[in-house]
């Protein structure tokens, strides 16, 4: 286990493309739901499961910033009770700009956090009220100021292209603000829409004007000319950043090593076994308080599933899979497995094979899903 991710479902605002595991905070128990958090880790450590040793703990959500500074410091409490936080390599959470206030900030650096994912996406203030963010444009700068100021120094900043209406200009000027930052870490995603969201339902409906492919194709190419010229380098078709400043949680994920998931609806890999919890919060509660386990599913990763899951998380990274670590993993080398497909998609110029790995080209990295097809039995 390398990684611990921790699931805070509550938000104040749902966005309108959003389709994580999440509820309003109104009403909810909440204080209950943190203790649960630590009635799980208390039941995984007494199935043998250790996280002294982990590399990164993550709290995600929903908004875990959603959370009052003493149900923060709660939170930290209960991790500090299982985890070496001195000996992470990195602890981030994820974060609203608008709810990210001075003494929450102080809580989290306190709580030896130190690493901020803010949810920005644009900094066009009238996309924003489109998503359904509930902060402003300049709302991100001023957290920014106070979270440098209390001594947060690895932040990132989450943007999303290809938003209704969005114009290349509107995308190039989010750039250029995110940029005057000079932060050492940025995603940049282009909008998805998940079903059971408030986008899938106007889309359904006709009533969602996205830009077309070239326009989105445009701003990924945009993201990237500009992020490179900036010297924060893609390590990920997604993320860029400065060296040394990679979210190492995440590569964890795309190294398609193990983490636990804590919380409701939280997904996670152990011990051979991917898993996901129960999702809604009563019933993820009345589990842990009767000291069991609160898994929907889970499945045990066949090593054709484990082989497959190595390259399409593995090409996701601009360094791509290294052949001798596929053959330390799996006793096998990956063109034994693969040749036809390695063939295929180094003739159409979607991948490059050097003598010790593969990776995406860069017109690979816009036919992303077409290369991980190719890998999928």
């Amino acid at each position: 286990m390398r990684g611990l991710y921790i699931h805070i479902p509550f938000c104040h605002q749902i966005c309108h493309y959003c389709d994580f595991n999440k509820v309003f905070f109104k009403n909810q128990p909440v204080d209950e739901y943190i203790e649960s958090i630590g009635k799980e880790l208390s039941i995984m450590v007494a199935e043998g499961h250790s996280f002294i040793d982990v590399e990164t703990v993550f709290f995600g959500g929903g908004t875990p910033t959603s959370l009052s500074e003493k149900q923060l410091d709660r939170l930290l409490e209960i991790v500090h009770q299982y985890v070496d936080v001195k000996s992470l390599r990195e602890f981030s959470t994820e974060a609203n700009p608008d709810e990210l206030t001075d003494g929450k900030l102080s809580v989290l650096k306190n709580g030896q956090v130190n690493r901020l994912s803010i949810g920005v996406q644009s900094f066009d203030e009238q996309l924003l009220k489109r998503i359904g963010r509930t902060h402003g444009a300049n709302d991100p700068l001023k957290v920014i100021q106070s979270a440098r100021s209390i001594g947060f120094e690895n932040i990132s900043i989450d943007l999303i292209y290809a938003l209704p209406d969005q114009t290349i200009q509107q995308w190039e000027d989010t750039i250029d603000i995110a940029l005057e930052l000079d932060l050492p870490h940025y995603s940049g995603y282009s909008l998805i829409v998940e079903p059971k969201t408030v986008f899938y339902n106007l889309m359904n409906k006709g009533k969602l004007p996205l830009p077309g492919e070239d326009a989105e194709t445009e701003m990924f190419s945009m993201l990237m000319q500009r992020m490179e010229q900036a010297g924060k380098s893609q390590y990920e078709i997604s993320n860029f950043a400065v060296p040394g400043h990679q979210s190492i949680h995440n590569l964890i994920y795309w190294d398609n090593d193990e983490y636990a998931g804590v919380g409701a609806g939280a997904h996670g890999f152990l011990k051979g076994q991917r898993y996901a919890n129960i999702g809604p919060l009563k019933k993820y509660m009345e589990k842990t308080d009767i000291g069991s386990r609160p898994i929907m599913e889970s499945h045990e990763v066949t090593p054709v599933e484990a082989m497959e899951e190595e390259m399409f998380l593995g090409l996701r990274k601009m360094e791509g899979v290294s052949f001798d670590a596929f053959h330390s993993k799996f006793g096998v080398h990956m063109v034994e497995i693969y040749d036809d497909a390695l063939k295929e998609l180094s003739g159409k110029g979607l991948i490059e094979l050097s003598e010790d790995r593969i990776k995406l080209t860069r017109k690979g990295i816009f036919r992303g899903n077409e290369v991980f097809q190719q890998f999928l039995k």
